[in-house]
């Protein structure tokens, strides 16, 4: 990208029209958002492992960033739990400072990318892999809740079903009722009021609800702890450079992921919308200048959020307005009610996220998606399978592998050969036998190339009783060079044999790749079949 490209990722006058439309629909919205997105802030920096007020400070800076320099104008960004299942083993690894390294280099990353054009690429990603990679960190979230749920700490391990089975081991132990009724009770009040009444904010509403109860009946759960008021400015510590090449490839992971569910999250919400139409880029822009600014401010790596965004959408949101006022609502209640927010027991959040993964698996999608081939059942279930079991970047290349795989497979499987009739024309019944006996003709359809070459070369080898074969290539859609070279080998094969093998209909771009190759170095190829078959009937008469 040059400097005078540098324009068209900058916010721009045109971006706020909307606003001045109907600034009180984006006012209201921004604060329905914010009402949601407080309880979800809060869970998501808990269970990252920075604790609370990361998860706020990532909701506010992220939030108003990614609003002012970003591709979409009913997005709403910050801290998710895809994000999170990324951030735990962090984490564990390198603490806090590791994180917030990651952070800058991945949100250098999304600049980049949006430099170079990248944001089409995520249209790409075959949907199985979507689907499987979104029912796995659902169920990699739940796992993560369940020392929170349970009210136990968390036993030492990168994977979370190994975590999640030691906690409840842990519990075994010692039980108490405290701690799962009060995930349970807000699970299911988010639960059965999204089916009910589905507008309103029953996450906000199962927190408050439990934290009274706590309060009031004396229950002995883990508290959040007190947040400070304000946004602290931490110190991004001392990392040698062993270190931080260590990072890169989370960052990347990092960056990947923030790419992939931003880009996908505009796309959910141009569809629930009329006439909004994100630009993919600006898009990654945005989130890379959030995620190089958040870091600075104690906050975690963020992403848009295809929850927070769909109820943005549906309060009636109409421009950029309303995210930035979501982002500024969450600024006020970190500086006025942080003392309140310390009171909320980890098990009510736990609750939430709970809740959270539920909704996050449409299992009619799934089911239709298991039902609709073998290939794409196979590609959402490894996916899936390794989302759990390993990690989300890991998962996505596998998943994109096989798509591949299958892809290439299903292609190659497309391409035909066929013997075909040699159209007699005016010759005599005499010379039709004559051709007929000593002359054979093929067609070849579809893709020539490495994943089917090797097919042909055992169909073709298998000719006998013939003096001329001829290739009819018309209808061959691509070719590559390996297939080049098993048409070579065919043909060495065939004259090995006695037998000449003689081309028809090669387009120009195939017969570069087969002259570079040497295959049509000799007098072999005919511009049509007509031309070909006289030759044939030529060297026939010869022979």
């Amino acid at each position: 990208m040059t400097v005078r490209e540098l324009p068209r990722l900058l916010p721009r006058a045109s971006d706020w029209r909307g606003a001045r439309r109907d600034p009180g629909r984006d006012l209201v919205a921004g604060l329905v958002v914010a009402v949601v997105a407080l309880p979800l802030a809060l869970a998501f920096g808990v269970s990252s492992g920075l604790g609370a007020q990361a998860g706020l400070v990532t909701a506010i800076i992220a939030g108003a960033l990614a609003a002012v320099f970003g591709g979409s104008n009913l997005q709403v960004s910050g801290p998710t739990g895809a994000m999170t299942v990324v951030l735990v083993p962090i984490v564990a690894q390198h603490g806090p400072q590791g994180v917030l390294a990651v952070g800058l280099m991945a949100g250098a990353v999304l600049v980049v990318l949006a430099a170079v054009r990248a944001g089409r690429l995520a249209a790409l990603l075959p949907v199985p892999v979507i689907e499987g990679f979104t029912a796995g960190i659902a169920v990699v979230i739940a796992l993560q809740q369940v020392p929170a749920a349970l009210g136990v700490a968390a036993p030492d391990g990168e994977q979370v079903w190994r975590v999640a089975a030691g906690a409840v081991a842990r519990y075994a132990s010692a039980p108490s009722l405290a701690a799962p009724l009060t995930a349970l009770g807000v699970a299911a009040l988010m639960l059965a009021g999204a089916r009910l009444r589905p507008g309103l904010p029953f996450s906000l509403a199962g927190v408050v609800g439990a934290t009274l109860v706590a309060d009031v009946a004396g229950l002995d759960v883990a508290r959040i702890g007190a947040l400070p008021a304000g946004f602290p400015a931490p110190s991004l510590g001392f990392l040698d450079a062993g270190t931080l090449v260590a990072l890169v490839p989370s960052a990347l992971a990092v960056a990947a992921l923030a790419a992939l569910e931003s880009l996908l999250c505009a796309s959910v919400a141009d569809g629930m919308s009329v006439g909004e139409r994100h630009d993919p880029d600006r898009e990654l822009f945005g989130q890379g200048v959030a995620n190089l600014v958040v870091p600075l401010f104690g906050g975690v790596p963020a992403t848009a959020a295809i929850a927070r965004t769909a109820v943005n959408v549906r309060a009636g949101a109409r421009s950029r307005l309303a995210a930035l006022t979501h982002a500024v609502v969450l600024a006020v209640i970190v500086f006025a009610a942080a003392g309140l927010v310390g009171r909320i027991p980890l098990a009510a959040l736990a609750g939430v996220l709970l809740a959270t993964t539920v909704r996050m698996i449409e299992v009619g999608s799934l089911r239709a998606l298991a039902r609709s081939t073998r290939a794409d059942a196979l590609v959402l279930a490894s996916t899936f399978a390794v989302t759990v079991a390993f990690d989300l970047i890991t998962a996505v290349a596998v998943g994109v592998a096989v798509a591949v795989l299958l892809a290439v497979r299903a292609i190659a499987r497309t391409a035909r050969l066929d013997a075909v009739p040699l159209e007699p024309g005016d010759h005599t019944a005499e010379e039709r036998a004559l051709l007929d006996e000593h002359i054979v003709a093929y067609r070849l359809d579809g893709p020539l190339f490495f994943a089917a070459a090797h097919r042909f070369l055992l169909e073709l080898s298998e000719i006998a009783d013939v003096r001329v074969v001829i290739l009819r290539m018309s209808r061959v859609t691509a070719l590559d060079a390996t297939g080049a070279q098993v048409l070579g080998d065919v043909v060495a094969r065939l004259e090995g044999r006695g037998i000449t093998v003689l081309l028809s209909g090669v387009a120009p771009e195939h017969d570069r790749v087969l002259r570079a190759l040497g295959v049509t170095d000799r007098d072999i190829v005919f511009a049509g079949t007509p031309a070909a078959i006289a030759h044939a009937r030529a060297l026939v008469r010869v022979a």
